[in-house]
C-alpha cells in the first residue's frame, strides 16, 4: 500500500461536440486537484493517457494540461497509450514514478474525443488494438473481431445471446442512475434481446446494445505516496495491482478465454491475500457483452464455459453476490478509450468513500478493476480499498 487515490475528477461522458481533448482535460485537471485539496505547484509528474490513432489531428496529448494550468510548467510530463488499457497503464506509469521515489505527488488523466469521428471511421482506428496483418481485413471493424470471438463462443458452449442481452439490460439499468454516464436509459431485456431498427446488429451475432458507446470523455486522478495520503481527506490505497500482456494475434491462442486476464486477476488475488469472495463489486471491461461474460470466468467467478450463471443467477447484480458494473459499466457509461481506466478507478474510489450517490453499494470496502488493451492483450487489474 504504498500509493493512494486522494482526489479525482469525472466529467459526463457522451456527445462533447462543444469540446476538446484540451478542454476536457483542462476541466478534470481543475477538478481532481480542487478535490484532492492540494496545490497544482504539490505536483511532481504529469502522467495523459489517449489513444487517439486519428480520432483527433492536436496529438502530444502529454503537454496539454500545462496549457491552461500555468503553474504545471516545467514539471515532468508525459502521454502514455496501450490502447483500451491506456487509462491503467496511465495509473500504473505514474504509480511507478511514486514507488521509485522520483515522485511524491502525480497527476493522472485519461481522454479522448472520438464522436466526431464518422462510425466507419471510428472501427478501423480502434482495429489498430488488433493485429493488422491478419485481423486488420475483419468486417464490422473492431466490433467485427469480438463478434469472431462470441461467434467461437456459441460454437463451443451454445446460443448465448441471450445472456449478452441480460448482460446488456444489466448495465443499462445500473447506467441509469449514473450522473455521469452517457445514456442513462433502463432499456430492459426485451428491448436488447430483439433485433430491431433501433437495435441492429452491428457484427453479427453483437447487436448494437451488445456494444459499447462511443464517447467523448476525461477522467483525472491525484495519486500520492502513502506519507502524504495519510493526512490526506480521503485516501483510497492500491492493495494490489497487477498487469500481464498476453499476445496480440487471436489465432495464436484460445480467443473464447481471456488467458492474460485470468493470470491478472489470479495474481493481484493473492497479492492483495484475499479471495474474490471478499471483494464488494467488481468494475471490468464489457467493451462488448460478450467481453463481461468471459470476464466472469477470468476472474474465477465461474468455470470456463459457464459464465451465463453469473447474470441467470443475479450473482453480478447490483444486490448480488458481487455486482459487476454498478456504474453502467462501458456499456451504459461510455468508452472514451484513453479515459477508461481512470473512469473506472474514479467510479471504484466513489463506491468505497460512500459517495456514488443512486449507485451506491453498500458496505463497499474492497473494489476490483479490470481493464483490457485488445482482446485481453493488455489486461490490467486493481484491488483498491479505503484507509481514510
Amino acid at each position: 500500500m504504498s500509493v493512494c487515490i486522494t482526489g479525482w475528477a469525472h466529467n459526463k461522458f457522451g456527445v462533447n461536440h462543444n469540446q476538446s481533448s484540451e478542454n476536457m482535460i483542462a476541466e478534470v485537471v481543475d477538478q481532481a486537484i480542487k478535490h484532492a485539496e492540494i496545490s497544482v505547484k504539490d505536483i511532481d509528474a504529469i502522467f495523459v493517457g489517449t489513444f487517439n490513432n486519428g480520432f483527433q489531428k492536436q496529438d502530444f496529448h502529454g503537454a496539454l494540461p500545462a496549457v491552461s494550468q500555468s503553474d504545471l510548467r516545467y514539471i515532468p510530463a508525459m502521454r502514455v497509450e496501450n490502447a483500451c488499457a491506456t487509462g491503467s497503464a496511465a495509473i500504473h506509469t505514474a504509480m511507478n514514478a511514486i514507488e521509485a521515489k522520483k515522485a511524491k505527488t502525480t497527476l493522472v488523466v485519461g481522454v479522448e474525443k472520438m464522436t466526431d469521428t464518422s462510425s466507419e471511421k471510428v472501427g478501423d482506428i480502434l482495429l489498430g488494438a488488433s493485429y493488422r496483418p491478419e485481423e486488420g481485413n475483419t468486417k464490422g471493424g473492431f466490433t467485427g473481431v469480438f463478434a469472431t470471438i462470441a461467434e467461437a463462443y456459441f460454437q463451443k458452449y451454445g446460443d448465448k445471446s441471450d445472456i449478452l442481452a441480460k448482460i446488456a439490460a444489466k448495465n443499462h439499468k445500473n447506467g441509469s442512475v449514473n450522473p455521469l454516464a452517457h445514456l442513462q436509459k433502463d432499456l430492459g431485456f426485451d428491448f436488447c434481446n430483439t433485433v430491431s431498427e433501433k437495435n441492429p446488429y452491428v457484427a453479427q451475432p453483437l447487436r448494437r446494445t451488445d456494444c459499447s458507446m462511443v464517447s467523448d470523455g476525461a477522467a483525472a486522478l491525484i495519486l500520492q505516496d502513502i506519507d502524504l495520503a495519510l493526512s490526506a481527506k480521503r485516501a483510497i490505497a492500491f492493495r494490489a495491482r497487477r498487469h500481464v500482456n498476453d499476445i496480440l494475434p487471436l489465432s495464436k491462442r484460445e480467443k473464447t478465454e481471456f488467458e492474460g486476464a485470468r493470470r491478472a486477476w489470479v495474481s493481484a488475488l493473492a497479492d492483495a491475500k484475499i479471495t474474490l469472495d471478499d471483494l464488494s463489486f467488481v468494475e471490468t471491461h464489457d467493451c462488448f457483452t460478450i467481453a463481461e461474460l468471459i470476464e466472469y470466468e477470468a476472474m474465477g467467478l465461474t468455470k470456463i464455459g459457464e459464465g451465463f450463471r453469473a447474470i441467470e443467477e443475479g450473482w453480478v447484480n447490483i444486490n448480488g453476490k458481487l455486482p459487476v458494473n454498478p456504474s453502467g459499466g462501458l456499456k451504459s457509461k461510455g468508452h472514451p478509450v484513453g479515459a477508461t481506466g481512470v473512469s473506472q478507478h474514479v467510479m471504484a474510489a466513489m463506491q468505497l468513500t460512500g459517495e456514488a450517490g443512486k449507485m451506491q453499494i453498500n458496505n463497499a470496502n474492497l473494489a476490483g478493476i479490470f481493464n483490457m488493451g485488445g482482446a485481453s492483450v493488455a489486461n490490467y487489474v486493481s484491488i483498491l480499498e479505503k484507509i481514510r
